[in-house]
């Protein structure tokens, strides 16, 4: 027995009958473990079972094999597979362990993957080469010499492209923008959109702008998305120079709170300027918004000029203003007002026409109106604040639906109401609906029904959220 065990093949025998089967049963195990958990590190594990052991396996049961008659090429070419699979795993697992499991903001995870790629292609030919020595004594020192003079070469002859590339690398180590954020380089903002080894794409308002990484290295530039700083952008505007200048600032302030891309926290600042000219000035959320939000706020501030009564870019026309447009929206809205028309019709010189346009605030949540609206075209958005925080939308108001239900009795708006269309309202003042009450019981009878509807509309609509309505509301307008 003990001749039998000091025979030069027998524990080769053993790692090859019975350790082979268990390491690819413990390495099949971990292999399918982190795969249900989604780990990088099963790459590592599937390239040692399927090819880093069975060569070796192989590589090792040639090597016993010196009493057959085997070609010893045949080892050496196994020798080589091997050593090559075995560099493969070392390079993949340092890079695993150093760079793709680096955490965000360290200095290894703002490495660029280009170069970790040229990092992992360096070493490969290195150690290919070092193995070709070992395995088949070729000489590796005189590789290594004609690759130094050829590299110095190319060098050479490829230095400004060869330089760009360079500075684009660098510039990727540092990472001083990402992909999405907003430049201002010498005078081009815009957003990066790609990023390679020769330049950086940059969105304008003019196209794509392809800005070398020579020049923006060589050059300073501000990350807008970083700096920290509110961004904001001027917009001119125009009214008559009749129009006094106060109302024509209160007017261009009420209509950018309204506006979606709008800090609700900073002041937006008014300017006049001569010959009826004013600078807004718009402090934004995101960058990214500076183009639709004076697009936005110029389109809004047609309407809301035109419900002020001053002349923006000094044109006092609006066809909608009829007299036809009054006798049509008073005879629909006699029904409502619980009058017949030609009392609806009595009422002209007290009653106005309103339009607003898509997406702007009809009633301000808190805000107490000046009257109530009556819809004649359009459709709006009652939404309330609920006590958690979150506004919900809860019903949608159409055509001969009322707006401001708790003017009757001079109570904060506990709804907000925007126009989910171009919206065409009726505004009845206080002094008219006190009139309209006194007159006809059965319309103060009717609001108050409604007030109870939307009241129910908006419990059940919290209650399906799991939200709460906040004590201070009644939510009756």
């Amino acid at each position: 027995m003990a001749e039998f065990v000091s025979q030069p093949w027998f524990w080769p025998g053993v790692i090859l009958a019975l350790g082979l089967p268990l390491t690819l049963i413990v390495l099949t195990e971990i292999y399918n473990a982190l795969v249900v958990r989604q780990n990088p590190a099963s790459k590592i594990v599937a390239l040692l079972r399927n090819f880093v052991v069975p060569v070796g396996a192989l590589l090792l049961l040639l090597s016993q094999a010196a009493y057959l008659k085997v070609d010893w090429n045949w080892t050496r070419i196994i020798a080589t597979l091997f050593g090559f699979l075995v560099i493969l795993l070392l390079i993949n697992g340092f890079n695993l362990a150093f760079f793709e499991t680096a955490k965000r903001g360290t200095w290894r995870q703002r490495v660029p993957s280009i170069f970790v790629e040229l990092i992992r292609v360096v070493l490969i030919v290195v150690f290919v080469a070092m193995l070709f020595g070992f395995v088949w004594g070729a000489d590796i020192g005189g590789l290594f010499t004609a690759l130094g003079v050829g590299s110095i070469v190319i060098g050479l002859a490829l230095q400004n492209a060869v330089g760009s590339v360079v500075s684009g690398l660098l510039l990727l180590f540092e990472q001083p923008f990402e992909l999405g954020d907003w430049l201002d380089a010498d005078g081009v903002i815009g957003q990066v959109v790609e990023v390679n080894w020769r330049s950086v794409h940059i969105e304008t308002d003019d196209g794509i702008r392809i800005v070398p990484n020579a020049n923006l290295a060589g050059s300073s530039f501000v990350n807008l998305t970083k700096s920290g700083v509110p961004f904001g952008v001027s917009t001119l505007v125009r009214f008559s120079t009749d129009d006094p200048p106060q109302e024509v600032a209160a007017l261009c302030r009420e209509v950018a709170r309204g506006l979606p891309q709008i800090k609700q926290d900073e002041e937006t600042l008014v300017t006049p300027q001569p010959k009826g000219h004013y600078t807004v000035f718009l402090t934004l959320n995101s960058i990214s918004d500076r183009f639709s939000a004076p697009r936005l706020f110029k389109t809004r501030m047609w309407y809301a000029a035109r419900r002020a009564g001053l002349a923006y870019d000094r044109d006092t026309t609006d066809a909608f203003q009829t007299e036809a447009n009054y006798r049509e929206a008073l005879d629909r809205v006699a029904p409502v007002l619980r009058i017949t028309s030609d009392q609806a019709r009595a009422l002209r010189s007290e009653v106005k026409l309103e339009r607003y346009g898509q997406g702007e605030t009809v009633q301000q949540l808190g805000s107490v109106s000046g009257g109530m609206r009556v819809i004649t075209d359009g459709v709006a958005a009652l939404s309330v604040l609920s006590a958690e925080g979150p506004e919900l939308e809860v019903m949608e108001l159409n055509a001969l639906e009322l707006i401001g239900l708790g003017t009757l009795t001079r109570q904060a708006a506990t709804s907000r109401i925007t126009a989910v269309t171009d919206l065409a309202v009726l505004l009845v003042p206080h002094s008219v609906l006190d009139r309209l009450v006194d007159s006809n019981p059965e319309f103060a009878l009717e609001v108050g029904k409604e007030i109870d509807r939307r009241r129910s509309a908006t419990a059940a609509k919290l209650s399906e959220r799991g939200l709460n309505e906040r004590p201070e509301d009644h939510y009756s307008s």
